[in-house]
């Protein structure tokens, strides 16, 4: 190997490691941006693998910011990923739930980031068109500008700028309205797990809401509720049958789930599933219980998320 040979193959060599460098220190941040446009960490785990095969393609003296460019290329990947998805979750057997992220704390002590991870929002984000979605996400979640989004879906920034206005909107109308504090939570959760441990329908009652609403996932695997279930005695009467149904014993180990206050539900010491509540005034007002197996295989460890 000549001497130049030998230059060129050490300059490949550094910028294959600075190419490297710069992913690992984001990769957090593309990871958290590619679950909230599709509310799947596997997906999201393909759309940063798709991002890293084009990023080490890219001539990186061209690039001025890492983070802008990395982030563009994952919301691309996310955006051609959500219009497949759309179209694979027609086909689900019975409701659709974001697969469940165990996070650490400094996600629920963020109040917006804990928001923007809730499986409350993120089912709100459902309703929205892919595009739609994903200028919502870059914008309020992580801040993006106009003219970096319209970069990043292809539109005029002006025309971003009224997808961001429609959808944010659109979002405003439906998401929770009433929040209780991080203590309130935990008392009506504290509640919630002794009520499972008895088994006692009067006291699964008491922390209920009388408007609670249940959404259940199972994917066409595991038993779950077709459509929301209803109403404080329906709730309360469904989760209870399932232990009834599986003759075990139904416990609840508290948890965060995409910041929020959750349980990881073990039948018999197994895991049966997760479930996330939403408060408001006290008392549960919404249940989110994923029990899809295909969906429960990130409960092993903390999830690392970022915003910056």
């Amino acid at each position: 190997m000549t001497e130049e040979e030998r230059a060129a193959s050490g300059n490949g060599e550094r910028t294959a490691d600075a190419a490297t460098e710069a992913f690992v220190i984001h990769r957090n941040l593309l990871f958290t941006v590619a679950y909230e446009m599709l509310g799947s960490a596997a997906d999201a785990e393909d759309v940063l693998q798709e991002c890293w095969l084009r990023w080490v393609r890219v001539d990186r003296s061209q690039v001025r910011d890492d983070r802008a460019y990395l982030v563009r290329i994952t919301s691309r990947q996310s955006l051609n990923r959500l219009r497949t998805m759309r179209r694979r979750k027609e086909d689900y057997v019975g409701a659709w739930l974001p697969e469940p992220l165990l996070t650490t704390p400094d996600v629920a002590e963020d109040g917006e980031f804990a928001e923007s991870m809730s499986m409350a929002l993120m089912l709100v984000l459902e309703t929205l068109s892919p595009t739609e979605r994903a200028v919502f996400v870059l914008h309020e979640a992580f801040g993006m500008g106009y003219d970096d989004i319209a970069a990043a879906v292809d539109k005029r920034p002006d025309t971003v700028r009224q997808i961001a206005h429609r959808a944010r909107r659109h979002v405003n109308a439906r998401r929770p309205r009433a929040s209780a504090s991080p203590s309130q939570t935990q008392a009506a959760l504290a509640a919630f797990q002794q009520a499972l441990a008895t088994g006692e329908l009067q006291e699964l009652l008491e922390v209920l809401a009388p408007e609670v609403v249940l959404v259940s996932d199972g994917g066409g695997i595991r038993q779950a509720a077709k459509r929301p279930v209803v109403g404080a005695t329906q709730v309360a009467r469904f989760i209870l049958s399932q232990a009834a149904r599986s003759q075990g014993l139904l416990t609840g180990e508290p948890t965060s789930v995409n910041g929020s206050p959750g349980l990881i539900l073990r039948l018999d010491g197994e895991i049966d599933g997760v479930m996330v509540i939403r408060v408001e005034h006290l008392r549960i007002t919404g249940l989110y219980y994923v029990r899809n197996p295909e969906k429960l295989s990130r409960l092993d460890s903390e999830t690392p998320l970022s915003r910056q």
